[in-house]
């Protein structure tokens, strides 16, 4: 059976996307205020926020924002050139080149950081609801209230 969408959840993708590329706008002009390209501080982001376990390699940072190793590659190039990424190479194997920020760009990064947490405490309300719409839509369409006063089945 093929499942049909209605106009609402056309409408409620459409928010989200709406809601989404409101953030990510606001995203990009945040940082080429700071002259940095957006996947510059996407970069920067992804380095200091990986999660534990995981080496800071391009590797890794490639998969984390989803792009080619020469496109992060070339991203770390302009980062380090730029004194905002340093290179070292691990302890074990001296193979493995691991990546770190320099002060420079922890302080940039921090004060990217906070104006990112700001707007989301402003705008993210509304990309929640937008976010709601899309994963529950007839518990959107009909209000949490009335779902308290379905009938219940009584088991026989």
């Amino acid at each position: 059976m093929i499942q049909t969408l209605a106009l609402s959840d056309y409408q409620a993708l459409a928010e989200l996307r709406y809601q989404i590329r409101r953030f990510i706008h606001f995203s990009e002009q945040s940082a080429r205020k700071m002259d940095l390209e957006p996947q510059q501080h996407q970069l920067m982001l992804a380095l200091k926020g990986l999660p534990p376990g995981l080496n800071p390699t391009v590797k890794t940072l490639a998969e984390r924002m989803q792009i080619q190793h020469h496109s992060t590659v070339e991203l770390v190039n302009r980062l380090s050139r730029a004194g905002l990424v340093r290179r070292s190479r691990a302890g074990a194997d001296r193979r493995q080149v691991l990546l770190a920020l320099t002060p420079q760009a922890e302080k940039m990064l921090s004060e990217l950081s906070m104006a990112h947490q700001s707007e989301l405490r402003t705008q993210g309300p509304a990309l929640v609801a937008a976010l709601e719409r899309v994963m529950w839509p007839t518990k959107s369409a009909r209000g949490s209230a009335s779902k308290a006063s379905e009938p219940v089945e009584e088991a026989g």
